[in-house]
């Protein structure tokens, strides 16, 4: 039987670039995102990076551990647990968790330089072939 992989950190810098970079392909023109002035007015007082351009990042991790089976049976359940102001360097990381029948469970967070935690979750990927 195979043990589970390591899953390497993801460190990324997020900056404005990227964030409009990600705003135009994913078709997301909120203006919380890609406008300071319209993010001055609210709660956050400044722009934030999408929170799915911050959850890429733990994907990236998985799927450089797991490679085609993270992309054929991966799985993510997150919560934002504070938003990404950018300028941000972003590392996401995944513990292992456990293993059972062939599914390994990693807990897994993204924190920005300073050490705020801004997602939090676990991420389940298969590790062995149903044949070994």
């Amino acid at each position: 039987m195979s043990q589970p992989p390591q899953v390497v950190p993801v460190t990324r810098h997020i900056d404005q670039a990227s964030v409009l970079a990600y705003a135009d392909a994913a078709r997301d023109p909120n203006p919380l995102h890609t406008d300071a002035e319209y993010a001055l007015t609210t709660p956050f007082g400044r722009p934030i990076a999408h929170g799915m351009l911050v959850l890429a990042l733990v994907s990236e991790a998985m799927a450089g551990a797991f490679r085609q089976r993270w992309a054929e049976g991966g799985t993510l359940s997150v919560r934002w647990r504070s938003p990404a102001m950018h300028p941000v360097t972003v590392t996401a990381r995944a513990t292992l968790k456990g293993a059972k029948d062939g599914i390994a469970t990693y807990d897994v967070t993204c924190e920005d330089e300073a050490g705020t935690t801004l997602l939090t979750g676990t991420a389940s990927a298969p590790f062995e072939d149903a044949s070994a």
